[in-house]
């Protein structure tokens, strides 16, 4: 990686051949990281604290939504089965009444 000429390497030549190193591309971007961090993290902390407010109040209002919803399609899904139950019945006991009366018209 070194040029091997007598003469010094300059930085901006080091820092070229640093930079094409993908290693050490992700070394200088995490250590940037790391010492900025205190000094943006104050700025930004209130709109960031803003944000993932905003989200747990969505994420309440999804969940809730979600609740309701599937409260309401039990409820359609129990007035169906008892709807499906009373017909079923009705026609059990329908059937037997007909029969009756055919064979009571019958005697």
């Amino acid at each position: 990686m070194l040029t091997t000429q007598n003469s010094p390497v300059g930085l901006r030549n080091r820092v070229n051949e640093l930079m094409a190193n993908p290693n050490a591309k992700a070394l200088v971007i995490g250590a940037t990281a790391v010492a900025v961090t205190p000094f943006v993290l104050p700025l930004v902390k209130p709109a960031l604290k803003a944000t993932i407010k905003t989200g747990v109040t969505a994420f309440e209002k999804a969940r809730i939504a979600i609740a309701e919803t599937g409260e309401a399609i039990a409820d359609v899904a129990a007035e169906a089965r008892a709807e499906v139950q009373a017909e079923s019945s009705s026609h059990h006991s329908a059937a037997p009444t007909v029969t009756a009366e055919v064979t009571n018209a019958e005697a």
